[in-house]
């Protein structure tokens, strides 16, 4: 990631910009107006009827906006520009009898977007200015404002937006779907903001990645998610150290365990390179192994476990064959009984699969695009807008997983790749004795999404 030179607010100016309002009245490019919001929107409205208000009537009414004796609505301080689309004199100045987070009832007058970013940018020595396409139509209040004053101007870069499919990125939109509580909060994992990617478990580098081979472009881009994800997994493969989990444990008892107490297995961090290490996990008469990893009724292209078909345990140098099937009740199974052969020994399996001994408790957060259709924000292709549009299976939590203790010392936003899973992510909610991970992709791409 990056280390930003500083983090800044506008309300840390709003001293020095108010004090340019008052240059701009006095050099007859701002004035005080009572025309109402509906009265101004549209293209080409009619001038306003204060446009020509003597400079020291509209010192006098702005100080007074200052001093809250005009309510919300009664007066705003507009520049005197018409901009590129058409929209004449921008208002620079509103009433607005909110406390601000940062300078409380300081102030009861607030700037404006067009006033605001460009002396922003002006006071911070900022170069180059880059945003989205839809600010062109502000470039001409941009410059006009720092040459109005005579300040330093930046210079204004517009680009295209990059927008992803099967989700929205408007700030406007993830407030709804937060005040909804259709999320939790903005960094969400189903959503696309930084923090949410970041929870989620996307390295800095695959957001960096992605954003190369997307490129930068006066054209507005619609990329699939999928294209993220393939460049998180190129670098998780890389940075995620191997460890073994089981979303849906299946007892399985060692009827002949070679020794009298555990075992211990070594296990690659990285297989395909060794050379960085190994951790212990321990091998025991009582395993876990995924209930979908067993079958008692099996096809020709099954290849685990099932009664009269041994499967390989990873890592471990045995192979297990199925000696004994145990169920409830209701004829659900719940316990294996098996026998293992030495790997060296048995006849080569059909399959490997992975299992857990003396793993910890853990919650997995499963998750899915938040939205069904491509484009939700399309009311051809969602009439019922965006809101409607909302997958009930884009999260689904598993309370009693289990995995392997080599990942006990493990923090929030550490990584790892559960075997035959995919790559997960600590989350910040995890606890001592109950750890959560976040699902970033799976090993590989779903051939059901689109």
């Amino acid at each position: 990631g990056y280390q930003p030179y500083a983090v800044t607010h506008a309300s840390d100016y709003f001293d020095q910009l108010y004090t340019w309002a008052l240059e701009l009245i006095h050099r007859g490019q701002a004035y005080v107006c009572h025309q109402k919001v509906e009265e101004i929107k549209g293209h080409n409205p009619p001038p306003s009827p204060w446009r020509d208000r003597p400079v020291e009537e509209s010192l006098l009414l702005f100080e007074d906006m200052r001093k809250g004796k005009f309510g919300e609505g009664e007066a705003t301080l507009r520049m005197k520009l018409v901009m590129e689309d058409g929209k004449m004199d921008p208002v620079a100045y509103r009433v607005k009898f909110t406390p601000h987070h940062r300078t409380g009832d300081k102030w009861c007058i607030y700037p404006t977007y067009d006033y605001t970013h460009c002396l922003c940018d002006s006071i911070e020595h900022i170069t180059h200015s880059l945003c989205t396409k839809e600010f062109q139509a502000r470039r001409s209040s941009y410059f006009w404002l720092c040459n109005a004053l005579d300040v330093y101007c930046p210079v204004q870069w517009e680009y295209g937006r990059l927008n992803l499919l099967y989700t929205v990125v408007s700030k406007r939109k993830i407030i709804r779907l937060v005040e909804t509580g259709a999320v939790r909060d903005w960094d969400d994992p189903r959503l696309f903001t930084l923090t949410a990617l970041r929870r989620r478990g996307f390295p800095p580098e695959a957001i960096n990645n992605f954003c190369a081979r997307v490129g930068v472009t006066v054209a507005q881009a619609t990329m699939e998610p999928h294209l993220l994800e393939a460049c998180a997994r190129e670098v998780l493969n890389e940075q995620a150290p191997r460890a073994m989990a089981v979303l849906e444990p299946l007892k399985v008892t060692i009827t002949n365990f070679p020794a009298p107490k555990a075992l211990e297995v070594l296990v690659p961090n990285f297989p395909a390179d060794e050379s960085r290490g190994f951790h212990k996990v321990p091998f025991q008469p009582t395993i876990y192994i995924e209930e979908t990893d067993f079958r008692e009724e099996v096809d020709k292209s099954y290849k685990r476990l099932a009664p009269q078909q041994p499967v390989g345990l990873r890592h471990a140098g045995y192979v297990i064959a199925v000696q004994n099937v145990i169920k409830d009740a209701s004829g659900r199974v719940i316990e294996l009984e098996v026998t293992c052969t030495k790997s060296d020994v048995a006849e080569k399996p059909k399959a490997f699969i992975h299992w857990v001994s003396e793993p910890l408790a853990c919650e997995v957060r499963l998750y899915e695009r938040l939205f069904l259709h491509k484009n939700p924000e399309d009311p051809s292709e969602v009439p019922g807008g965006f809101l409607s549009d909302l997958n009930p299976d884009s999260l689904r939590v598993v309370h009693n997983a289990l995995v392997d203790s080599s990942v006990l010392s493990a923090r929030p936003f550490d990584k790892f790749q559960f075997e035959r899973l995919g790559y997960f992510s600590v989350d910040p909610d995890s606890e001592e004795g109950k750890m959560v991970f976040n699902r970033t992709v799976m090993l590989k791409e779903d051939p059901g999404k689109a």
